[in-house]
């Protein structure tokens, strides 16, 4: 008797420590790598939910030689920015991607603030805009090379955005629209291919037409990074032809620019109806899960008075997504675009070819 009740004993502890142990293995199993890199801090992707990829909070077109956070009051843009992020919240987003870049009005400050004001995931970047004729790069950007504008990017991205202690969610560069990238173009490529390799940033490059486009990916390809690293910023203005090899390569097609033009005829180009339709015609090539869209609004001015007039960020679920349901897109499909891509897209993860 004493023996069975000894193994009785036995086997009852042998359940005991395998349910232990079970649940130990359940709670610890591996985490994924993969996060979004907030003003706050990393998140984990599920978190974003319905995002927007490409708008801004404030943008100070004065140049590299004359800006800096002296132009404008703190407060003043969070007070004139929180209503329209509050209204957009209504519809259901969670995420915001600011897409100002260093020397064009990036305040990582203000992003932390409205974010604890409101509620709202912001994100920041990383990197320098070329486009304009580079207007907006430092005179420190001439005598660089790509190697050691990619160490200034990774350190911010390792240790924070000056004294903010905020860190960049993405990289941020723009080229210009001509046939051939410039050697200055196609240094802020290379620094941003580095950069990538080094931290998992998704590159998203002001860049608009087809040609420069191609060869920003050609020149990513060299050095080794997949093209799924790389966001065509403004290839609406891009032939869709070209949208669809991009897209086929990896290269995400970002749809910017979404706003309800009383100006413009249904259907013509730049339109609600016009948006709709290459998003239509991408979801027909089997492409619909490269496919971004976005407003690229905002934002408040310095050099205007009260900081001028902002465009808020709700023309895509005001119209263009009654304008998607219309042609058949179904909710699920709606999601992609919205929540899904978003989170691919901007993910934190090496991609390498």
């Amino acid at each position: 008797m004493e023996e069975d009740k000894f193994d009785t004993f036995k086997i009852i502890l042998w359940i005991i420590l395998f349910l232990v142990f079970g649940i130990i293995i359940i709670t610890c199993k591996p985490q994924t790598n993969e996060y979004i890199m907030t003003v706050n801090g990393p998140v984990d992707p599920s978190e974003t939910g319905r995002s927007l990829v490409h708008e801004h909070i404030l943008v100070d077109f004065i140049g590299a030689d004359s800006t800096g956070s002296f132009r404008w009051n703190r407060d003043s843009v969070v007070a004139k920015a929180k209503p329209f992020i509050e209204e957009v919240m209504k519809y259901g987003v969670k995420t915001i991607f600011e897409c100002s870049p260093e020397y064009l009005g990036r305040d990582p400050l203000i992003l932390k603030e409205l974010t604890e004001k409101t509620g709202i995931i912001l994100v920041t970047n990383t990197g320098l805009y070329g486009a304009h004729y580079y207007k907006f790069l430092p005179k420190s950007f001439y005598s660089a090379d790509a190697e050691s504008l990619a160490t200034e990017w990774t350190d911010e991205f390792i240790n924070g955005i000056g004294e903010t202690g905020v860190k960049p969610g993405f990289i941020k560069i723009g080229v210009n629209p001509d046939d051939t990238l410039s050697e200055y173009d196609t240094k802020l490529i290379n620094a941003a291919a580095i950069t990538h390799l080094n931290t998992g940033l998704t590159i998203a490059s002001h860049t608009g037409p087809d040609k420069p486009a191609l060869a920003q990916i050609e020149i990513l390809k060299k050095a080794g990074v997949d093209p799924s690293a790389f966001i065509w910023v403004h290839a609406q203005r891009g032939s869709l032809d070209t949208n669809i090899s991009a897209a086929r390569e990896g290269a995400w097609i970002s749809l910017d620019n979404v706003r309800e033009r009383k100006d413009l005829e249904p259907g013509a180009p730049n339109s609600i109806e016009w948006y709709a339709d290459r998003i239509i015609k991408m979801k027909e090539e089997g492409l619909l899960h490269k496919v971004l869209i976005s407003h690229d609004s905002g934002w408040y001015d310095p050099a205007k008075p009260g900081g001028g007039t902002i465009n808020g960020y709700t023309d895509i679920f005001e119209y263009l997504i009654p304008a998607l349901k219309e042609r058949g897109m179904t909710p699920d499909e709606i999601t992609r675009i919205l929540s899904k891509n978003p989170v691919e897209a901007y993910k934190i993860r090496i991609r390498k070819l």
